[in-house]
C-alpha cells in the first residue's frame, strides 16, 4: 500500500486547511499575498496560467501553512490552525476565489500540459467544497484532529538548525488548547470505529510531545525566557490532548452503548468521492465489475502453477477444488518467513537487493544522492497500515525518505505468525517492492523533481498507488526473482488482494457487505491470512475508495504499457517509457497517457 503516507498527509493537512482562521491567514500572510477577497476580474489578462499555477500555491500556503510544512514549504511553521467554522468559512471563500480565477482562462488555448494543471485545480477546489458542504468529515470523523504529524515533522526533519525549529514547536504549541476546543465543538454524530481511532492516534501524540523533547529543548542554545515559556506551553498541550483522549473515550462508551453512525457512507457519496479521488473515467460501479472478472483470471493462473509444483511440497493427491488446493499449497509455503524480532531487520537487508537489481536491469535511474531510510513507524502513525512511505515534499527534494515499517512487539504470538505467514519469505520482498524500490519511493522522487509543482503538489492517488502495483508485476517479468513459479503463486496472491480490495471496498460502502463476508472473501477467496484480512476489514471502516486506487492505477498503467509495447514494437525501450511516464509528476494516469501519446 500505502502506503504511502499520502492518505495520511492529506487528512492532516485538510483538517488544517479547514481550520484556518481570518486572524490565522494574516499572520500567515506575505506582503504580496492576493487574499480570497481580490478581485479577479482581469486574472487571465494579466497572468499566464503558470504565473496564475504559482500564485495559487502561494496563497494555497498562506491559507494553510500546515499544508505547506507537510510539502516541504516552510510558510509558517509555527502556526497551529484552529479547525473551526471560521477556518471553514475561509477555505470555502478561497475555493470560490480560485474557481471565478480558473473560469477566465480558456481551456483550448492551454498546452496539454497546462490543461492538466488546470483540471487538476480544478478538481482540488470542487473537492475542498464537497469535503466541507456534502461530505462533512470534520463532524463525523473525530481522528481529523490530531496535532502530532505537524510537530513531529518540525522535530524530526532536519530543514533548518535545531534552535530554530524549536522556537517554531513554541509558538505552534500555543493553539494546542484551543485547537481541541474547536475539535470537540465539531464533531458530532461520529462513527464508533473513528472515535477509537482518535484515541489511539492521539495517545500517539506523546510519542512525539515527550521527555525527549523537553530534553531537546533544555540543552538547546533557546533563553531562559524560551524554555520558560516552552515549558508553559508544552504542560497546557499535554493538559489538553490528555483532556481530549479522555472526552474521546467517554464518548465510545457512550457510542458502543447506544449505537453510533454507520461508517459506511453510501452509494451517491462514494460515486462522488471516487470521481474526486480516482479520476479514472470510470465510475466506481464500472471499476467494480472490471474487477470482478480479473479476480477470476487470477484464480485460473493460481490454479496452473498449484498444479504445476504441487507434489514438490505436498505427498497427498491434490484435491479437486482448485481454490482448497490453492489454499493447501499456500499455507505449506507460508511457513517460510521471517523470525518476528527481525522483520524490521530483514526489510532494510532486501533494499539494497533491490536497488542492485533496478540498476543491473536498468529499468529505472535511481538518484544515490536522495536517502530512504528504514525505521519503526512512529507511534503517532500506527494502526491504520503495517507499511507506508513518509517522503518528503518538492520544496525539501534534499530531505529524508522513511519507509515505515511497524514492529511486531505488540501482538500475541498468534497474531504474529498469522502476519508473517501474510507476509512470509516471497510477499515481503513484494511489499519492499511497491513501498519502496521501485515504488513508492521512486515515484516520489521523480514527482518532486517534476517541472510540474501542480503535478508535484496535488497527486492523484491512482497513479501513486497504481505505479506501486505496476512494478510488482513489471520486476517479475523482468526476472526479479528468477522466474521461480513459487513467486509468482505469491504475487498472484498479493495481485489478488489489490483486486479484492476494489471488491470489497465497494461492497461495504454501497452494498453493506458485513465483517464476516469480507473475511471470507479475503481468506477463501484470496487466501490472506486472518490477520491480515481482520486488518483489511478494519482500514474499510476507517477509510473510503482509496482502497481502490490500487486497482484502478495498476489497471491503466500496464494497459497503457502494452499499447506502447505494441505499437513501437522493436523500438520500445521499458526505462525511456519508465522515465518519461514518471515525468510528469503524479498526475492521473489518463492525463499522462495523453501528454506521452502527444509526443
Amino acid at each position: 500500500m500505502n502506503k504511502a503516507l499520502l492518505p495520511l498527509v492529506v487528512s492532516f493537512a485538510l483538517a488544517g486547511l479547514i481550520g484556518c482562521t481570518d486572524s490565522q491567514t494574516q499572520q500567515s500572510a506575505t506582503p504580496n499575498a492576493v487574499t480570497a477577497e481580490a478581485s479577479t476580474t482581469t486574472v487571465a489578462e494579466k497572468l499566464t496560467f503558470n504565473q496564475y499555477s504559482q500564485q495559487f500555491i502561494d496563497e494555497l500556503w498562506v491559507l494553510s501553512p500546515t499544508w505547506a510544512l507537510y510539502r516541504g514549504k516552510h510558510v509558517n511553521d509555527g502556526y497551529l490552525e484552529i479547525p473551526n467554522k471560521a477556518g471553514r468559512d475561509k477555505t470555502l471563500a478561497f475555493v470560490k476565489h480560485q474557481q471565478t480565477a480558473l473560469a477566465q482562462f480558456d481551456p483550448q488555448s492551454l498546452s496539454a500540459n497546462e490543461l492538466i494543471d488546470y483540471r487538476l485545480l480544478t478538481n482540488l477546489m470542487e473537492s475542498m467544497q464537497w469535503d466541507i458542504i456534502r461530505f462533512k468529515g470534520w463532524q463525523w470523523d473525530p481522528s481529523n484532529y490530531n496535532v502530532a504529524g505537524g510537530f513531529a515533522q518540525i522535530i524530526n526533519e532536519d530543514f533548518a538548525p535545531l534552535d530554530e525549529r524549536l522556537i517554531s514547536v513554541i509558538a505552534r504549541l500555543e493553539n494546542v488548547p484551543a485547537y481541541y476546543d474547536a475539535a470537540r465543538n465539531n464533531i458530532n454524530d461520529p462513527t464508533l470505529e473513528h472515535t477509537q481511532l482518535a484515541i489511539m492516534q492521539n495517545q500517539g501524540a506523546f510519542s512525539v510531545l515527550s521527555d525527549a523533547l523537553v530534553l531537546q529543548v533544555a540543552d538547546s542554545g533557546l533563553s531562559t525566557d524560551q524554555k520558560a515559556l516552552f515549558s508553559q506551553r508544552f504542560d497546557a498541550a499535554i493538559v489538553a490532548i490528555k483532556q481530549h483522549i479522555e472526552w474521546l473515550t467517554a464518548l465510545e462508551a457512550k457510542l458502543a452503548e447506544n449505537g453510533a453512525r454507520d461508517f459506511r457512507i453510501g452509494e451517491t457519496l462514494y460515486e462522488e468521492k471516487f470521481a474526486f479521488d480516482i479520476q479514472s473515467g470510470m465510475t466506481a460501479k464500472q471499476l467494480y465489475n472490471k474487477a470482478v472478472a480479473d479476480k477470476n483470471h487470477v484464480q485460473q493462473e493460481m490454479a496452473i502453477i498449484t498444479d504445476t509444483i504441487w507434489s514438490k511440497y505436498i505427498d497427498t493427491p491434490k484435491p479437486a477444488d482448485e481454490r482448497q488446493a490453492i489454499r493447501q499449497l499456500i499455507d505449506v509455503l507460508s511457513s517460510k518467513h521471517v523470525k518476528r524480532e527481525n522483520f524490521v531487520a530483514e526489510v532494510r537487508k532486501q533494499i539494497p537487493q533491490l536497488i542492485q537489481f533496478v540498476n543491473d536491469k536498468q529499468l529505472v535511474t535511481l538518484d544515490p544522492n536522495k536517502p530512504l531510510i528504514v525505521r519503526e513507524t512512529p507511534e503517532y502513525m500506527r494502526g491504520f497500515a503495517g507499511a507506508s512511505i513518509s517522503a518528503p515534499g518538492p520544496y525539501d527534494q534534499g530531505g529524508n525518505t522513511y519507509y515505515n515499517v511497524s514492529p511486531l512487539d505488540d501482538m500475541s504470538d498468534e497474531s504474529a505468525e498469522s502476519y508473517l505467514r501474510e507476509y512470509n519469505h516471497w510477499i515481503l520482498q513484494v511489499l519492499n517492492i511497491h513501498e519502496a524500490i521501485p515504488g513508492h519511493y521512486t515515484q516520489l522522487v521523480f514527482s518532486n523533481q517534476s517541472p510540474s509543482l501542480v503535478k508535484s503538489l496535488f497527486g492523484n492517488g491512482a497513479m501513486i498507488e497504481g505505479w506501486a502495483v505496476y512494478t510488482e508485476r513489471m520486476m517479475l517479468e523482468e526476472g526479479y526473482g528468477n522466474f521461480e513459479p513459487e513467486m509468482w503463486l505469491m504475487y498472484y496472491k498479493w495481485n489478488l488482494r489489490v483486486i479484492c480490495n476494489t471488491i470489497l471496498d465497494y461492497n461495504i460502502q454501497v452494498n453493506g457487505m458485513g465483517e464476516q463476508e469480507v473475511l471470507d472473501l479475503l481468506e477463501n477467496e484470496a487466501f490472506q491470512q486472518r490477520a491480515e484480512a481482520e486488518g483489511k476489514w478494519r482500514r474499510a471502516t476507517l477509510s473510503q475508495v482509496q482502497l481502490t486506487s490500487y486497482y484502478a492505477g495498476y489497471r491503466e498503467i500496464y494497459d497503457f504499457r502494452e499499447q506502447r509495447k505494441a505499437k513501437q514494437g522493436e523500438d520500445f525501450d521499458l526505462k525511456q517509457f519508465h522515465e518519461q511516464f514518471l515525468s510528469y509528476g503524479s498526475a492521473p494516469v489518463k492525463f499522462i497517457k495523453q501528454l506521452m501519446t502527444d509526443k
